[in-house]
């Protein structure tokens, strides 16, 4: 593979070269962007950082009931930026007279505001995770998958659409319609 694909496909190494020329051969043909398209037609309808915490809450309740409780969700504009993170998990502690109180939070970049439903829930239970899972190691990833069976199909997509944003710049979806009732709320295991 030549090094101007590589520069185009660094979100996909780590992947087999199989995988890399089928990537590469989509490019080449209808795009990424048509790919993705005809797979996700539309995006999500979450568009506040309650709405997001909600949705989290639930699919928290469904899978990690007792884990300690997140108390911030939110979109942040900055995130892929500054950390080169598409979502963050925080504790922070605090000293409140003899007891030391925690508070989780959970920040996902502004880009899966506007991306299917599908990339938002991986990029939830990814950083959901990692109240039980401090590491990305085989218990993590098996928790994951718990929470989302195509956790590992829903990454490589990101990883593709990641790669899709860095060749053409061009947004696919914009979010205007509800997120339908059984991607709001996940089913119970």
């Amino acid at each position: 593979m030549n090094s101007i694909a590589n520069k185009s496909l660094k979100y996909l190494q780590g992947y087999s070269s199989d995988t890399l020329a089928q990537v590469e051969k989509i490019m080449n043909g209808q795009g990424l962007g048509a790919w993705l398209l005809k797979k996700y037609p539309t995006g999500h309808g979450l568009r506040t950082d309650k709405a997001l915490y909600d949705y989290a809450q639930t699919i928290k309740q469904a899978h990690l009931r007792g884990t300690e409780p997140l108390n911030k969700v939110a979109f942040d504009s900055k995130l892929q930026v500054v950390a080169h993170a598409l979502g963050t998990h925080t504790t922070i502690s605090r000293v409140q007279g003899n007891k030391l109180k925690s508070k989780r939070e959970i920040r996902i970049a502004s880009l899966f505001k506007d991306t299917p439903a599908e990339f938002l829930k991986m990029i939830t239970v990814h950083e959901l995770a990692h109240i039980k899972e401090r590491a990305h190691d085989k218990a993590f990833y098996q928790l994951c998958t718990y929470m989302e069976p195509s956790y590992h199909q829903l990454e490589f997509e990101v990883r593709v659409y990641l790669t899709h944003l860095e060749t053409s710049g061009e947004r696919l979806w914009e979010s205007t319609i509800p997120l339908p009732a059984h991607a709001r709320t996940p089913s119970p295991p």
